[in-house]
Formats: C-alpha cells, sequence, structure tokens
C-alpha cells in the first residue's frame, strides 16, 4: 500500500469502447483517447510485417494473452496501490503476480505517495486517456505507467509509450494547475525481466511536442472531428514550438 495525498481531486468519466476508436465522454464531449490518436498515426509496416511473419493466427493469439496479461498485472498494481487485496488463482493470474511483485519491489520503491490511481486525464476539446498513477517518485510529482512486454524493450520501440505520458503530463498541468516533472514507464517481462524508462526536463518537453504533431495529424485525417473543436490544433502545436505553452 502507498500513501494517499489529497491535492488533486480526479473526476470519473466514461470510456466508450464499442464498434470504433475508443473515445471519453468528457462533459458531453467525445474526445479521441491517446492511444487512439497514437494508434491511427503511427507508421504500422512493422506490425505488418510481425503479422506477416507469425501468421494471422499466432499473431492474434499472442496479441489476445498479452493483453490478458497486462490486463492481470494492473490490476494486481491497483489493488497494491489501494491497499486491497486481489488474487487469481489461474496459471496466467499467477504469472501475472509475479510480474506486478517485481514492478512493487523495485519501480514503485520509490515511490512516496500518490494523487491518483487509475486517472483519466483530459486536454479540454482535444483528447483524454487513463494513466495508471500519478504521485512522488523520488519527491518530483510523476505520470506512472505500468506495461508489461513479452520481451526486452529498446528506446527506439517505445516512442508511442514516451508521447503517451508526454500526453497525460500536458493535460494533467493544464486541466489541474500542475507541474508534471518527470513520465515513469515500469516494465515487466513474463521472465521477470524489469526495465525502466524516464522522461523530465526538455526530454519531456520535446515528447510533449511530438505528441502534438501527431494530435494535429490525427486531426488532419479526422477532418469531421477538428471542424467540432473550438482549439486548433495547428496553432496550438505553433504556440508550443514558439516556447508560449510552458506545460
Amino acid at each position: 500500500m502507498i500513501k494517499k495525498l489529497d491535492k488533486y481531486s480526479y473526476g470519473k468519466y466514461e470510456q466508450i469502447n464499442n464498434h470504433g476508436p475508443r473515445t471519453y465522454d468528457v462533459d458531453g464531449n467525445r474526445l479521441p483517447s491517446v492511444t487512439t490518436v497514437l494508434g491511427q498515426t503511427k507508421d504500422k509496416s512493422f506490425l505488418y510485417k510481425w503479422i506477416k511473419q507469425k501468421g494471422e493466427e499466432e499473431a492474434e493469439r499472442i496479441k489476445n494473452e498479452s493483453a490478458k496479461r497486462g490486463t492481470s498485472m494492473h490490476k494486481y498494481l491497483e489493488n497494491y496501490v489501494l491497499g486491497k487485496g486481489y488474487e487469481d488463482m489461474t496459471q496466467m493470474g499467477q504469472l501475472s503476480k509475479n510480474m506486478a511483485q517485481k514492478v512493487i519491489d523495485i519501480g514503485l520503491a520509490p515511490v512516496d505517495g500518490y494523487y491518483g490511481s487509475e486517472v483519466t486525464l483530459y486536454y479540454p476539446g482535444l483528447y483524454a486517456g487513463s494513466t495508471d498513477l500519478v504521485g512522488l517518485h523520488n519527491g518530483q510529482e510523476s505520470i506512472i505507467d505500468f506495461k508489461q512486454s513479452n520481451r526486452p524493450k529498446r528506446v527506439d520501440w517505445i516512442e508511442d509509450y514516451f508521447m503517451q505520458i508526454a500526453a497525460y503530463a500536458m493535460a494533467h498541468d493544464y486541466v489541474h494547475g500542475s507541474n508534471i516533472q518527470q513520465g515513469v514507464i515500469m516494465i515487466c517481462t513474463p521472465d521477470l525481466y524489469y526495465q525502466e524508462f524516464k522522461i523530465e526536463g526538455l526530454q519531456l518537453r520535446s515528447w510533449k511536442h511530438k505528441f502534438l504533431k501527431r494530435l494535429n495529424q490525427y486531426f488532419e485525417l479526422k477532418n469531421d472531428s477538428k471542424e467540432k473543436t473550438n482549439i486548433d490544433t495547428t496553432e496550438l502545436l505553433q504556440e508550443f514550438e514558439k516556447g508560449k505553452i510552458e506545460s
């Protein structure tokens, strides 16, 4: 269990997954999820090559198994943070438990307290998403995300993870008037290999900029959606590039 810090108040917003890309209902506005923005603007050539190598059936099996393992690991970690008991006696459940324990032992050791778990964050009129943890990591206000992976990751493989963290930090700062100082990505593989990646300072700002470029690209692909928002993403990107936007 990690100490709860009562600094920020987070709202509950409906996540909509049925028949299409994931969106969030924020005060009556349908906002695309951060993962949807990134998923629809990424280069999928590597994914298509992987599917061709594995075959569609095997690729789908691996994808579904990884998703279930990730969901189970997240459930263990969420309940640990909240100080609740949870147990899944299935083979996958026990594997996920061991993976979660690895994250707890190494990754969460420097977390001095948390503001929110499974927090929905949004940037008004633009996007929304759920982050695993917002808290103090080595004394710095941080966005923390848990990931499972079938194998160890290289930095150049997880650029979307960095943009995801940056998007959450930008949304948190805008809505809550905070100053998120770093993003921390905690990854564990089924053979219990733990990895941690941090972005802060100018590096965090750089990933915010890259996410805004992808966001602008997303709205250019969805012209009908762009017309419904009161924010011009091109203008927002230009303001950020000029240094007028500090978050």
